[in-house]
């Protein structure tokens, strides 16, 4: 990005610089914060505020019903918050449009930098693609497009691979990142601090399981969303560092709709074949015995091969994640 002589450009540029005298941030850390707030308060209260969108013990999130009315809230949500963020950073920042466009990461859209991100986070999965590509043999479905196919056929799918990644990461990255770069606040603050609204989001999931799973006990729930508070957190740090380093809103919503895809890998357990359709076969007394022994010697094997690779994914993303992340988009330097 080329400096513009604006406000906005002379505040960025010093992360670039390293200034001594850096000039009056735009905003305040006070009334960044507070806008997050009100933001994040924004996305998800309409969720409990209409009988079309609050679950019950007899109405869940996922019924189709659900999603609908919650995508039509979120998306209206998403728009007044743009809305607002534009109007901001115009007004007490000086941006002109293009300067705004650039820094909701809306353009330049760059097809290496998407595949380059896609790559890097795949690397990480390597152990997950793995298993899944290869030991449940479902490499020849991806050909197909048939998980594409499957995803997009439902509701879940749609909330799940579409519309959640996009509306969130046009709200925790491509809104709250822009302003509190212009903050009193270094990048690498940023990249730990608003992931967290992104993370307090997601707590409403508690109520939401507590309501429909009357009977589980509230230590379980209380576990199951501090363990989904704490990988949305995770997860958050990595898409807003790479929106920072990328300057781009597509390259994280890939990345968010690829981790939706891929789920949490597997940490512990041992990895076998998925068993087909219509149980195992039936075998005779002769067979039985040495075709187990093979099938447990195949699973070993695969259950070493996943670990080593899932070893290996997490050392060549650390390897290569500021290689991949650099552009001439970024936003500002971390570090």
């Amino acid at each position: 990005m080329a400096p513009t002589g604006s406000s906005l450009y002379q505040h960025l540029s010093s992360y670039f610089k390293n200034a001594e005298e850096e000039p009056l941030p735009p905003l305040s850390s006070a009334f960044v914060g507070a806008l997050s707030v009100a933001y994040t308060v924004l996305y998800v209260l309409p969720f409990y505020l209409s009988p079309t969108t609050r679950p019950s013990p007899s109405l869940s999130r996922d019924a189709p019903s659900v999603i609908r009315a919650r995508i039509r809230f979120v998306s209206l949500s998403v728009a007044l918050s743009t809305i607002a963020t534009i109007y901001i950073l115009a007004d007490r920042a000086n941006a002109s449009i293009v300067d705004i466009i650039r820094l909701l990461g809306w353009y330049p859209i760059s097809i290496i930098q998407l595949a380059k991100s896609l790559i890097l986070t795949a690397i990480l999965f390597a152990g997950p693609l793995f298993e899944s590509a290869v030991v449940e043999g479902r490499w020849k479905d991806w050909i197909q497009g048939q998980p594409l196919h499957e995803s997009l056929s439902s509701w879940i799918g749609w909330r799940n691979y579409v519309a959640g990644p996009v509306t969130e990461e046009i709200l925790f990255r491509s809104l709250l990142v822009p302003l509190h770069l212009l903050a009193p606040l270094s990048p690498t603050r940023i990249v730990l601090v608003t992931p967290l609204y992104f993370g307090i989001a997601h707590i409403h999931h508690f109520y939401e399981f507590v309501l429909t799973h009357p009977h589980t006990p509230w230590g379980p729930s209380i576990i199951r969303s501090l363990i989904q508070f704490g990988f949305t957190t995770v997860f958050g740090w990595y898409a807003t560092f790479v929106f920072i380093r990328t300057g781009s809103l597509v390259a994280v919503i890939l990345i968010h709709t690829f981790c939706n895809w891929a789920g949490l890998p597997r940490l512990w357990g041992r990895v076998e074949p998925r068993v087909a359709m219509g149980g195992p076969t039936v075998r005779g007394k002769e067979d039985s015995g040495s075709e187990l022994g093979k099938e447990r010697s195949d699973s070993l094997g695969w259950t070493l091969a996943y670990y080593i690779l899932l070893v290996v994914g997490a050392v060549g993303f650390q390897q290569c994640l500021w290689k991949l992340t650099v552009s001439s988009g970024a936003l500002a330097k971390i570090g």
